[in-house]
């Protein structure tokens, strides 16, 4: 009867743990359910070099950042001069702080030397030459460029090196054409004034500036039918066409398709740049031209730079690894393909230890064994550790022969009980590994007692014998 009240007593003081216990299962299911496991570029945090406020590097650069920003990583836009000044900033960031770690850079300006500059991508869009002038539909092949003034954009630019070097060859050269330096926008004024015959603009065909150029000032863009025999001559250029109308369909800006050269852009970094960073700035990138993968991949390589080697991984990979996805930071002190080969050898090397540890426990055994086989030698085939515990030493057991095979004896397994425990506190023995020295040792301690033990005796009967 007293039971009852003892079972209630129970039922009350498991009720509040069993809820406590089911608020604490709920709690969790929600917080799992609210975590965003998938990837984001919280890592990422690169300030990229693009070029002048009013350029189409700068407007690219600005996208980036954007798509970088939705997935909680951070890309500067820094203006720069253009390709060459981009170049030089990211070279001298590696010995001063690297305060700059990607650039957008126009293909065909002459590249560092050493290793500070790497490529991480190309564009599949390549730019175009544009050569904008009053009257610029009247000028058809090369030869008519003779004596022309011509703007060439800001000193230090993409479009300065590449104009610069196409009019440096023989065949320009004797043109005489005169070529000077000016900001982007104020280009544009002269040749609207006609200060400049021609102004040049390497620039992405659908920029806001050749809109501008084409549809608002009215300027006129050169278009050269032979371009690829110039085209040929460079590696970093190839030809292209502007469409008729492409500017204007109705009033047929151009008025007619054009011949132009295109230029390649490059994405470059510096030696400043993690893995992880590399990966993330890819990613951002991919998420901006949809087509860089591909391109990328199934393109070769002519710029003479050499791509990054974690650029590399991403292009070759089709995106970032697992570990570069979800673990960055531990990507940077190692790639994913040195991990699994660290954990091949690693597992190897265990193997090696277990299988080296086995066969010296062979050996530790087989030496006890024999010195069993000793023991039973000496004292008769069925004498037992307790049978000789127990003998009284007296006739043959008194005898010199006797002695000398037990002092031999428990020198042999002293030696090897010393071996035994050295072994057990090796590094190299598997964890765990240690417990079998251990038993063994406890063994030959076992055979030891006994046989010392015996030796006690001896002696003393011996003396009393004496």
């Amino acid at each position: 009867m007293r039971a009852m009240p003892v079972r209630k007593s129970l039922a009350r003081t498991k009720a509040p743990r069993l809820v406590a216990v089911v608020l604490a299962l709920v709690g969790l299911a929600i917080a799992v359910a609210r975590m965003d496991l998938r990837p984001s570029l919280s890592h990422l945090h690169v300030r990229m070099l693009s070029g002048p406020a009013e350029g189409n590097y700068h407007v690219l650069a600005d996208q980036v950042v954007a798509a970088a920003a939705k997935k909680r990583g951070v890309v500067e836009n820094v203006v720069s001069a253009g390709s060459i000044d981009n170049l030089d900033r990211l070279v001298k960031a590696t010995s001063s702080g690297c305060d700059v770690g990607a650039a957008f850079v126009q293909a065909g300006v002459p590249f560092p030397k050493g290793p500070e500059v790497q490529l991480l991508a190309r564009l599949a869009k390549a730019e175009s030459l544009f050569l904008f002038g009053k009257n610029a539909d009247k000028i058809t092949d090369f030869a008519q460029l003779a004596k022309l003034r011509i703007g060439v954009g800001p000193e230090g630019s993409g479009t300065s090196r590449v104009v610069r070097e196409i009019f440096g060859s023989p065949e320009f050269v004797s043109l005489g054409a005169v070529l000077s330096n000016h900001p982007d926008g104020e280009q544009l004024d002269l040749a609207e004034k006609g200060e400049l015959d021609l102004a040049a603009f390497v620039v992405d065909e659908d920029a806001a500036l050749v809109q501008r150029a084409v549809r608002d000032r009215g300027l006129q863009m050169v278009g050269f039918p032979h371009a690829d025999v110039v085209a040929r001559r460079y590696r970093f250029l190839r030809k292209g066409r502007i469409g008729a109308g492409e500017y204007d369909p109705v009033r047929m800006l151009p008025p007619v398709d054009k011949e132009v050269l295109r230029v390649d852009t490059l994405i470059v970094g510096n030696t400043c740049l993690s893995r992880s960073q590399v990966m993330g700035l890819l990613t951002a990138l991919s998420d901006v031209f949809l087509d860089l993968g591909r391109h990328n991949r199934d393109t070769p390589n002519t710029t003479g730079l050499d791509l990054a080697p974690a650029a590399k991984a991403y292009w070759d990979g089709n995106g970032p690894e697992l570990l570069d996805a979800y673990l960055p930071r531990v990507a940077d002190v190692m790639p994913t393909s040195n991990w699994v080969h660290l954990g091949l050898a690693v597992s190897v090397l265990f193997n090696l230890m277990g299988i080296g540890n086995r066969f010296v426990l062979w050996r530790i055994d087989a030496a006890r064994v024999h010195a069993e086989r000793e023991i039973a030698a000496c004292f008769g085939t069925s004498t037992t550790l307790g049978d000789i515990s127990r003998i009284t030493p007296a006739g043959e057991l008194l005898g010199d022969r006797i002695g000398a095979d037990v002092d031999r004896l428990i020198g042999e397994l002293e030696a090897l009980a010393a071996r035994s425990r050295s072994l057990s506190l090796s590094v190299l023995v598997p964890m765990g590994g240690e417990m079998m020295y251990r038993y063994q040792e406890s063994l030959i301690h076992d055979r030891l007692a006994v046989l010392r033990a015996f030796r006690e005796r001896w002696e003393a009967a011996r003396a009393r014998a004496a």
